[in-house]
């Protein structure tokens, strides 16, 4: 299932809402995205 910043496609497609780093959870049944701090541009 989808966890913290991931969604679900309408075929169950899972897929990440931020850049980052992807992860289980500790049961593997969840999919998680870490996002990652992109620094600002001046």
């Amino acid at each position: 299932t989808a966890g913290q910043n991931v969604g679900t496609g309408r075929d169950w497609t899972l897929f990440a809402l931020v850049d980052g780093k992807v992860f289980f959870d500790k049961d593997s049944r969840r999919v998680n995205v870490e996002a990652v701090a992109i620094p600002a541009n001046n």
